[in-house]
């Protein structure tokens, strides 16, 4: 069995190729369904949209419920806090997300074009909503959420739902949005033709930039204006999990201690930053399938950035300082750790291993003459 400390680092790298999994995958599922009223101008387009992510959608949730599933299962006092604050957030979310199946499904059933559009704007609330809230979570993970430990470990939450949504969590949130809706257009552009293909071209060189200049106006917060968090303490990384054991302290600009301690971490904003740019240019020169990896990369530096920005913490509180959750005070057993890691170890591949073949089958442009002549190609 590896050592305690040894393990609590692998899951806080592994959830974090979770996340960044999800975000790739689904991401540009959520993104397509936001842009469906804006880049798709008639049914017949909205339909082909619908079809460039109707074999994928529902295979790359299964990241989405691997990371919920691993938290839940790693970090189960991140599980009970977050769920007890965001609580609000994540029902809207989980409202959100319905309405993509029952959009996907029901959308094409009657012709009625009221009926259609009604779907549309479904669909558009279903991407755009979580892309949102998923950056609005992020935003005030990096400042703190108002949360407390009796002596028996329960959590309590003394913030609100509007608390969350403050400027900083608010622009956050523009970071996320921008960035899965510059992945669903890069993918459009992966995937069909015409007049589609143009329009898509258009939003992700525009959201390329958007993405790079949000992004950059954020780090320029968190430099500046945003304070963070140091552990004062000893802590043993091997010990068991009680977070009540350790100090905590503000510290101006704390969110930056990393970067000068482990230099190496500035990789991820400047990927974040230049790997949107790089998709701009390369979607203004028709490098479809360059701009997607430039895209996926952006979204990993712009994830990255955030998790080497609060290293070690994961959800530190605003009103106990101590009972901060960290990597190393907030974990399962070992003895859970071990196991799943290994059960990480088999399934993780094989997710990767028909996620990859589902898109090699699946490959290829839609056009509008498929969904014309009712193809196998119209799934919707």
């Amino acid at each position: 069995m590896m050592d305690y400390e040894t393990l609590r680092l692998i899951w806080w790298v592994l959830v974090g190729v979770l996340l960044i999994g999800f975000a790739v995958t689904d991401g540009f599922d959520l993104g397509v369904g936001a842009l469906l009223t804006l880049v798709g101008r008639t049914d017949n387009e909205r339909r082909v949209m619908i079809n460039t992510i109707g074999p994928h959608w529902d295979g790359n949730q299964v990241w989405f419920i691997t990371a919920g599933g691993a938290i839940f299962a790693a970090w189960p006092l991140i599980y009970a806090t977050a769920f007890s604050g965001f609580y609000l957030a994540l029902m809207l979310t989980l409202a959100a997300l319905w309405m993509r199946p029952l959009g996907f499904d029901f959308r094409s059933k009657i012709e009625d074009p009221r009926w259609r559009s009604g779907w549309d704007w479904a669909l558009f609330a279903g991407g755009l909503v979580p892309a949102l809230i998923f950056g609005v979570a992020f935003g005030n993970l990096l400042q703190g959420v108002p949360f407390e430990f009796d002596a028996y470990l329960k959590a309590t939450y003394t913030g609100s739902f509007f608390g969350l949504l403050n400027p900083f969590a608010i622009l956050a949130g523009l970071v996320s949005v921008s960035m899965l809706l510059m992945h669903g257009a890069v993918w459009l552009q992966l995937k069909t033709t015409d007049m589609v293909y143009q329009r898509s071209v258009q939003v992700a060189t525009i959201l390329g930039v958007v993405t790079a200049a949000l992004f950059g106006l954020a780090g320029l917060w968190v430099h500046v204006g945003l304070d963070g968090y140091i552990i004062t303490s000893a802590i043993d990384p091997s010990a068991p999990s009680n977070p009540l054991l350790k100090t905590v302290e503000v510290a101006p600009n704390g969110l930056m201690t990393n970067y000068s301690i482990y230099p190496w971490m500035m990789i991820a904003p400047v990927l974040g930053i230049g790997a949107a740019l790089a998709t701009a240019l390369l979607s203004l020169r028709n490098a479809s399938g360059w701009a997607f990896l430039t895209s996926s990369l952006s979204i990993a530096g712009i994830i990255l950035t955030a998790g080497f920005s609060m290293f070690p913490f994961l959800m530190p509180s605003t009103t106990q300082l101590n009972a901060s959750l960290t990597i190393w005070d907030a974990t399962s057993s070992q003895l859970t750790l071990n196991v799943m890691f290994w059960v990480a170890m088999v399934f993780v591949p094989i997710i990767l291993a028909y996620t990859s073949w589902s898109f090699y089958v699946m490959r290829g442009r839609l056009k509008a003459a498929d969904i014309e002549s009712n193809s196998s190609h119209a799934l919707y």
